[in-house]
């Protein structure tokens, strides 16, 4: 939970950059992204999974199918069909605790800089974009190859409220429920919605899931000392807190989301991001097991 105090927020607020500003940050992320990355699966391009097969001689061994390998006691490799671009679907956060910060740069604006970046990485290989807002504005836009339209939602994205409510695991869920193909689905969030956890999991069993998690760095620190009255930022209930206590520790949620092989990459606002987000996203479609 984030304190709010409701004199000091506007009701939308813009991105710091300015346009030429933000496409050159966009531009830097998806360049990164697209470096060395012909056969990393995280861009789309990718095999659609049929079914696992008992080993054979010559078959290669990253193809083995370890969880039906372990439940049979005999080798099984995966079967895919031909090589298929993968709708990737990127699912932004718009909620009032995105938009609070400690630092000019906040969890919001970033992940609008990450989302931009990923999907201008990902339509360089001619792979389909589409985005959803989390938040309680309507924001949906089908995956597409138009480059148009992915500058058109990067640039609406920019400008936010700062009191909407997290719909994160209701997002999700409808989500779940329209795919009739197998997609990439990435979620950028802080993953303040408590029940988001069990939308994502029910999602990854039967699409590719990345979980992007954003945290400013008054997160991880205690906030001061005492007792003091607050709003919660995102459901505008009261409460009453001790400033010793910390902010959710996110080891929890990186174990639980590690055991339902949903991958997971924690982005601290006040440091570098780039590096480690291609990092991460290269090492995942090299050693991922997923189909």
């Amino acid at each position: 939970m984030q304190p709010r105090h409701a004199h000091v927020l506007q009701s939308e607020q813009a991105d710091p950059l300015d346009s030429r500003q933000f496409l050159i940050a966009v531009k830097r992320i998806a360049d990164s992204l697209s470096y060395g990355t012909d056969s990393s699966r995280f861009l789309g391009q990718g095999l659609e999974y049929v079914q696992s097969r008992p080993y054979q001689a010559g078959d290669p061994v990253k193809s083995i199918d370890w969880r039906v390998t372990a439940r049979m006691s005999k080798v099984y490799v995966k079967e895919y069909e031909v090589p298929k671009c993968i709708p990737v679907w990127l699912v932004v956060d718009t909620s009032a605790s995105m938009t609070i910060s400690s630092i000019p740069l906040s969890k919001y604006a970033l992940a609008v800089q990450t989302a931009g970046g990923i999907a201008l990485a990902c339509m360089d290989r001619v792979s389909p974009v589409g985005v959803l807002g989390a938040g309680e504005k309507n924001i949906l836009v089908k995956p597409s190859l138009s480059r148009d339209t992915v500058l058109q939602w990067m640039h609406d994205l920019r400008h936010h409220r700062m009191d909407e409510q997290t719909q994160l695991g209701t997002r999700l869920k409808a989500l779940e429920a329209s795919l009739t193909h197998s997609s990439l689905v990435i979620v950028l969030s802080d993953f303040h919605d408590p029940s988001a956890l069990a939308s994502l999991k029910l999602l990854a069993a039967n699409h590719d899931c990345i979980a992007l998690q954003y945290r400013d760095p008054a997160e991880n620190h205690t906030l001061g000392a005492g007792f003091f009255h607050g709003t919660e930022a995102e459901t505008g209930s009261s409460f009453i807190a001790h400033s010793g206590k910390r902010h959710s520790d996110p080891s929890a949620l990186a174990a639980t989301l590690k055991q339902a092989s949903i991958d997971h990459l924690m982005i601290q606002t006040d440091q570098p991001l780039i590096q480690r987000l291609r990092y991460f996203l290269q090492a995942r479609g090299v050693l991922t097991g997923k189909g």
